[in-house]
């Protein structure tokens, strides 16, 4: 049945980074709670983003306000940023990627429901990579720890859109990286073989062949 659950929203022709969704992820110091874990690239172009982000994220705050009272901040910590400004970890630019993009992270501790493009459980977790596109369905909630207050964001349903160029590099190729070897190194048209072409000897026939040479055996 549908979700019903304003915090929860949709966001179509998203593109993914950072993607951890075939199993959970420690944190690159192996030391976090392992979550399944993806980041999410929103372009700014497509009408409506924004406007269903900043809806879910109020509804979000205000059940965490109802929940938690006056310990929950009136204005709480959004971890969704404007891929054109700086990184909030380290002041730096956003990469290249970002440009144009509303930038967050989404986790969860069960795997989300990975779809290919026609509906399709996703068995080949391959094709969900950094740098594909897809379709994600997110649920935004209210944290309350002593020190650390905000709104979070949950990873739910995850609908692969198309491919891409992956990010990062991607995995290396074989042929681009022997590529000046396989030049120099031409493997023959074809493998010689031994040949016994001659006719056998009058009044005998092949009754078989050297199991070394492959020679044939007359009688």
């Amino acid at each position: 049945m549908p979700n019903n659950n304003p915090a929860h929203i949709v966001l179509k022709n998203v593109r993914l980074s950072y993607v951890h969704l075939d199993k959970p992820y420690a944190g690159p110091t192996g030391t976090q709670d392992p979550k399944y874990t993806v980041t999410i690239l929103v372009p700014k172009k497509i009408p409506g983003n924004k406007q269903a982000i900043d809806a879910a994220i109020a509804a979000a705050a205000q059940k965490a306000q109802e929940r938690y009272g006056k310990a929950f901040p009136a204005r709480p910590k959004v971890s969704v940023h404007d891929g054109d400004g700086t990184r909030p970890s380290d002041n730096q630019p956003f990469g290249d990627e970002c440009k144009g993009m509303w930038v967050f992270t989404a986790s969860s501790k069960q795997q989300p429901d990975i779809r290919d493009e026609y509906g399709q459980k996703l068995l080949d977790m391959s094709q969900v990579y950094s740098g594909v596109w897809a379709h994600v369905g997110v649920t935004f909630f209210g944290y309350n720890a002593p020190q650390n207050k905000g709104i979070g964001v949950g990873i739910e349903t995850v609908m692969k859109a198309r491919d891409d160029e992956p990010l990062g590099g991607g995995r290396a190729n074989a042929d681009d990286d022997f590529a000046d070897i396989m030049q120099q190194n031409t493997a023959p048209a074809t493998i010689p073989q031994t040949t016994y072409a001659q006719p056998a000897p009058a009044g005998q026939t092949i009754v078989g062949y050297d199991p070394n040479t492959f020679a044939p055996i007359y009688g």
